[in-house]
């Protein structure tokens, strides 16, 4: 829900708060601080000026505010106070995700009544830089209802929270179809994980493409001899070996020619003479002669 009283954050920020009473400058707006429980801001950062970006930040509750336009107009300088702002959020650049674990991007902005200081609704896409233009990313509005809670840096919405996005803005990446929303682009990731191989590495299926050809041996070329080659690389063999053998010949016929030709050549028992050993000459031995009787 909008009403004219509405303003987006970025729209706020740089706005001077003015003293009412003297006219003095605390300040610029450089942030606002969020209770996301109670949907509504409830503490404004101050700067010294736009430009800074150092220092000690200035805080001061928004429920202080006695009218905003232009500039902020305040009391007076008593508005200036000492806070924990530990317990509230920025919500810029907190990631918001469903119930379930569906990233849906981060939240870039929020738009609020400047009255009461409730907030309508969040403006995230799928960076939350707010100094990023609107034209390059595309942007999408989520209805402040659907938060659920709410933690350091992240917001939990309603399970199929998705559906209830309405698109501000498209970038020009998803304009020429190279890009697409954080959710769509989480599902394709999930698919593409099963696969963690690029086609193009992936191992075949092991069916052979075609049957392996067996190798032929390697036929060493015989080299032909034409005949005045032949004649000329190959001397004759000598004689004197055919003489050689000749002899060999003959003198194997003489060595055996003595021998007796009818006896079995083989029979390995041989008949020898009986052995007939030196005569030895041992002495005869003498009988003892036996015991006689004396003669009286």
């Amino acid at each position: 829900m909008t009403t004219e009283n509405s303003r987006l954050r970025t729209e706020f920020l740089n706005t001077q708060v003015i003293t009412r009473d003297t006219g003095k400058r605390l300040g610029v707006v450089k942030e606002l601080l969020v209770d996301v429980d109670q949907r509504e801001i409830v503490v404004l950062g101050l700067r010294d000026n736009f430009l800074s970006l150092t220092g000690m930040a200035k805080y001061m509750y928004r429920d202080r505010i006695e009218k905003s336009g232009d500039v902020v107009l305040v009391d007076s300088e008593d508005v200036i106070e000492d806070i924990d702002v530990d317990v509230y959020s920025k919500l810029i650049n907190s990631e918001v995700i469903t119930e379930t674990g569906e990233p849906l991007g981060r939240i870039r902005d929020f738009v609020f009544n400047i009255d009461d200081g409730k907030v309508y609704s969040l403006i995230i896409a799928s960076l939350g830089i707010p100094q990023i233009p609107e034209q390059l990313i595309s942007t999408y509005e989520l209805p402040i209802e659907e938060i659920i809670s709410s933690g350091p840096n992240r917001v939990i919405v309603f399970e199929g929270a998705e559906d209830r996005l309405t698109q501000l803005t498209e970038g020009i990446l998803e304009r020429f179809g190279i890009s697409r929303p954080v959710w769509e682009r989480e599902q394709e990731d999930e698919f593409d994980s099963l696969n963690t191989v690029r086609p193009e590495n992936q191992l075949p299926t092991g069916i052979p493409v075609r049957a392996p050809q067996k190798q032929q041996p390697v036929k060493t070329p015989v080299r032909q001899w034409e005949e005045e080659e032949w004649e000329e690389e190959v001397p004759a063999a000598p004689q004197k070996r055919k003489v050689l053998y000749q002899d060999y010949e003959d003198e194997r016929y003489e060595d055996y020619q003595d021998e007796n030709v009818d006896q079995d050549a083989w029979d390995d028992e041989v008949k020898s003479e009986p052995y007939k050993g030196p005569r030895i000459s041992i002495p005869e031995k003498k009988k003892a002669p036996e015991y006689e009787e004396e003669t009286r």
